[in-house]
């Protein structure tokens, strides 16, 4: 009996230890936060956009490359299918497997502001916000995994209204319209990570800029990169 216990536990371990993993969240102009990148049991990189989109797959660069050339990936040079002469057409051309990994999708037949998103990679489940959300929130990532997401709705800030709130368990604040023009949008704070920007006042040329606060900042695993 303690034998099999083991080996259960052994197996579970190993099916965590292995799942698909959150692995990057890219901010473009330190504003917008533009893809999601999950790392597979195979050191494979996907990256979606925030509504549930496959832009780009593939391996990471090396460390010297990846932090001058953040986001960009290596062209994967195994296993790669694709959906094709699918009963719903609106799963054709899509990623189908990489490696070893498998990726599904929501089809025609679910709710409209699903239809065609990522529903799974591997072991790891995709959710939405639907139609019945607030307008701001409507179809964007709602869940990945044991990762939850919100978003500032249609009654906050015009400067923040419809980007991200909450990663996790991390809350994301921004610079309202309240502030100086060059930061307004911008990333306030990251958890207990600050962002400070050159506000209009500094030198032409560095307004916007960041000014502290890390451009990749490792929080609970995850890669915050600013860019």
């Amino acid at each position: 009996m303690k034998r099999l216990s083991f080996l259960l536990f052994s197996i579970l371990f190993y099916s965590v230890a292995n799942a698909q993993a959150l692995k990057h969240v890219v901010f473009s102009a330190g504003a917008d936060l533009t893809s999601l990148s999950f790392i597979t049991d195979q050191k494979i990189i996907i990256k979606m956009s925030p509504d549930g989109k496959v832009i780009e797959y593939g391996n990471e660069l090396e460390p010297g490359r990846f932090y001058s050339q953040p986001g960009r990936l290596q062209q994967y040079m195994g296993r790669v299918e694709f959906y094709e002469k699918q009963f719903d057409t609106i799963l054709n051309g899509k990623l189908k497997n990489i490696g070893t990994t498998s990726i599904m999708y929501y089809g025609s037949t679910e709710n409209a502001s699903l239809v065609g998103k990522v529903k799974s990679i591997g072991t790891m489940w995709f959710d939405y916000y639907t139609d019945f959300e607030n307008e701001a929130v409507r179809g964007k990532l709602k869940s990945a995994g044991q990762k939850n997401f919100s978003y500032y709705t249609s009654f906050e800030n015009e400067a923040y209204r419809g980007k991200i709130r909450t990663l996790g368990n991390n809350q994301i604040t921004y610079y309202s319209t309240f502030d100086d023009k060059s930061i307004r949008g911008k990333l306030k704070s990251i958890g207990s990570y600050n962002y400070t920007w050159y506000t209009s006042l500094d030198r032409q040329g560095w307004q916007g800029a960041l000014k502290t606060g890390s451009q990749y900042q490792l929080i609970e695993g995850v890669t915050y990169i600013i860019w």
